[in-house]
């Protein structure tokens, strides 16, 4: 049995509706649209307290009855009376409504919470062109109007942010599953509520900027974990609320983490262009952390693609950037585009590229970097491309013993590119496996991390 609605049976009692009175004006509604309904008290009594739902088009009906006599807009979404194959494609929609965007966040939310099945919708290369064309559109045709000056320091955007920066640094210091499920609870609870409201112009800019930095972070910390159907899903529709807010930066970020992810996954050329749409729709001065970001992701997929030459200037570029870069000067969201990140995603472009001695210069800055910082998974990706180069140089003894160290990072932090950073590491040492330091190795990997061989 289902449990009770306890949101419908909230909104039912503030509109003042009684259970028969409610389902009169559903049938009126439906009445409107030439269908026949004959819902009476009985059925709202089962929505309410066996929790069922009605088959389309009544949850819209519902929502808007509660709508006209609220005097406020009312979703399905509200009540809980989504359906999750419908949600799988709606978060992979780039709409143009940005309330309708709210009322996706807001769903994915509650299924990711849940742990609904939408946490197991798949990752759809064919779905990453469309927002990131509509983006640079709309970003491009942004440029030609005036948008009044934008206020900051208001009391409650400001407290979002600042539950922003704790999140991503909870992301940064101890890896993406560790604090996700918390912030979509806050975003829930707190923050996506306000956007449902009407604001004035200045204020209603800095929360779609707010939200949508949120909606990124819980997209991050989904790929992070392994969930990338749902980690996609986040990531477009953070990038629509980065539009409403009309924020260059912060949109060309969003395709940053696309481009991340659909490289990680096996698409270079899709990740390619989703880093040079975030680049085209930088203008100068935007946010260098964010460009030398998207340089360095250029090479990563330029380097996935076998074009040694092209990769190996996109580094020149993202390292050039980096020099610019006044950290004071650049939003939250960029704190971590430092030396570690950007030197650790270039010796993944010389690890792709099999050259070892590029890899170990820009690894061993990372890593240091990392250690400094106490960045775990930072770290542990450095440390595992700097086995990689011990590899290559057939100095198996010295990979396995750095390998092990990657084995305690990984552990430390809820990752799950961390633990397929050990796995790939094991594969790579399958042909040594009767040395002893290989060994310890994947004894190591198996009592800390599970990952028996």
């Amino acid at each position: 049995m289902n449990e009770p609605n306890d949101a419908l049976a909230a909104l039912i009692s503030e509109a003042g509706f009684s259970w028969a009175g409610l389902a009169r004006r559903i049938n009126d509604l439906g009445a409107n649209e030439g269908r026949a309904l004959r819902y009476d008290y009985t059925a709202v009594n089962r929505w309410v307290k066996r929790g069922e739902k009605p088959r389309p088009p009544v949850p819209t009906l519902l929502a808007q009855a509660l709508s006209e006599r609220l005097s406020r807009r009312v979703s399905p979404s509200d009540f809980g009376m989504t359906k999750e194959e419908t949600l799988a494609a709606r978060g992979l929609r780039y709409s143009d409504d940005t309330r309708a965007t709210v009322d996706t966040i807001i769903d994915l939310g509650r299924a990711d919470v849940k742990r609904r099945d939408i946490v197991k919708a798949p990752f759809v290369l064919a779905a990453l062109g469309a927002p990131s064309r509509d983006w640079l559109l709309a970003m491009l045709e942004e440029t030609a109007t005036e948008r009044g000056p934008r206020q900051v320091g208001m009391r409650q955007v400001a407290g979002i942010r600042e539950m922003f920066a704790l999140f991503q640094d909870m992301d940064v210091m101890r890896g993406g599953g560790h604090a996700r499920i918390a912030l979509v609870e806050y975003m829930q609870s707190y923050v996506l509520p306000l956007l449902k409201r009407d604001h004035e112009p200045a204020v209603q800019d800095a929360l779609y900027e707010a939200a949508a930095e949120q909606s990124y972070l819980v997209g991050w910390m989904a790929y992070d974990d392994g969930e990338h159907g749902l980690a996609q899903r986040y990531l477009i529709q953070a990038l629509r609320l980065a539009q409403a807010a009309g924020t260059v930066a912060l949109g060309a970020h969003v395709l940053a983490g696309m481009a991340d992810q659909a490289n990680l996954l096996g698409h270079p050329g899709e990740a390619l262009m989703l880093a040079r749409a975030g680049r085209r729709g930088l203008s100068k001065g935007d946010s260098p952390a964010c460009l030398a970001d998207l340089h360095i992701l250029e090479g990563r997929a330029l380097a996935a693609l076998g074009e040694a030459s092209a990769a190996a200037a996109s580094v020149v570029k993202a390292e050039q950037t980096l020099g610019s870069v006044a950290h004071d000067e650049e939003p939250a969201w960029a704190k971590f585009i430092d030396v570690p990140y950007i030197f650790g995603e270039a010796a993944h472009c010389f690890r792709d590229l099999g050259q070892p001695s590029e890899l170990e210069r820009f690894a061993n800055e990372s890593a240091a970097g990392a250690r400094r910082q106490g960045r775990a998974r930072r770290g542990a990706l450095s440390e595992a491309a700097l086995s990689i180069a011990d590899l290559e140089r057939a100095n198996v003894e010295a990979a396995a013993s750095r390998a092990a160290h990657v084995v305690d990072l990984a552990a430390s932090v809820t990752s799950s590119r961390t633990v397929e950073t050990v796995r790939d590491l094991q594969r790579r040492m399958k042909p040594f496996g009767n040395l002893h330091e290989v060994q310890q190795f994947n004894a190591r990997a198996d009592a800390l991390l599970g990952l028996a061989i």
